[in-house]
């Protein structure tokens, strides 16, 4: 199996860009290509975008000023999150600035699903910026129960668990969706994972970004970091380092996935030119 990224430079007069698809999938067709992605940074539309976010901003402003500043390829249509955020944040001031709509949903999950869904219909992907949903703890409703179970056998969760979205809104969106989770994926999934790492006396923390699947924290990995630790640091400190590598590490992911430098291949594995 052959992946491949080509970049090159064009004269649109002698190649018009609607030309431009046509013979890609010409060629595509030519080594059987599962998949032919063009895309002209500077003709194209950007690509739009529906932010998700719970409580926690950092995350989220840190994507906000990235965007603002031009680094981040990419249209804003609407931020979405499960937390009342008053009139008067910094949040909400910086969106109404920039005209950027801001939808607070507190409906059940069924229904708020139902609602997200009418909300990013004209997206071509999602960014969760730390955005995690109460969901009862049901065995036959969710893929992500044994992990959740023997975590609430040692008191992190009681009757509810946190979980991203279900697999009937990730099926019936059909396009990508990226997270970011505050912990070095494979190992402390989950909730908490900061405290798992400092449980486990690791020397290096970390945050992944990932494309997003039914399985809890399982989809193919788009970018990980990591800052060293040692034994001076506590759990505050442990969290204040994820913070920073958090922010770093889902604006790197987008900014390679807007530039078609991400391809995925098997069932959980990505290239990342």
């Amino acid at each position: 199996m052959i992946k491949m990224c080509i970049e090159f430079i064009f004269d649109p007069i002698k190649w018009p860009r609607e030309q431009m698809d046509e013979d890609f999938f010409k060629l595509s067709k030519m080594f059987n290509a599962m998949r032919s992605v063009v895309r002209v940074p500077d003709i194209d539309p950007k690509y739009k975008v529906a932010v998700l976010a719970s409580k926690q901003e950092h995350c989220l402003v840190d994507f906000l000023y990235g965007w603002q500043e031009g680094k981040l390829p990419v249209e804003i249509t609407c931020v979405i999150s499960n937390h009342d955020r008053g009139p008067n944040s910094h949040v909400i001031r910086f969106l109404e600035r920039h005209g950027i709509p801001y939808h607070y949903l507190c409906a059940k999950e069924n229904e708020r699903e139902e609602e997200l869904l009418e909300l990013v219909q004209n997206t071509d992907f999602l960014v969760l910026a730390r955005y995690m949903q109460p969901v009862p703890l049901q065995k036959e409703a969710y893929l992500g129960y044994k992990l959740l179970e023997s975590l609430s056998s040692k008191g992190s969760l009681t009757s509810y668990f946190n979980m991203i979205l279900s697999g009937k809104f990730l099926r019936s969106y059909g396009k990508d969706v990226i997270n970011i989770h505050h912990g070095l994926l494979p190992s402390f999934k989950g909730g908490k994972p900061a405290k798992q790492a400092f449980d486990a006396g690791v020397k290096l923390i970390g945050a992944t970004s990932h494309f997003v699947t039914e399985e809890l924290d399982a989809g193919p990995i788009i970018e990980q970091m990591v800052e060293r630790v040692s034994h001076r640091d506590n759990l505050r400190t442990f969290v204040q380092k994820s913070e920073d590598v958090e922010k770093q590490c889902l604006a790197k992911a987008i900014k390679s996935y807007c530039e078609l430098r991400v391809l995925p291949y098997e069932m959980n594995k990505t290239v990342v030119f």
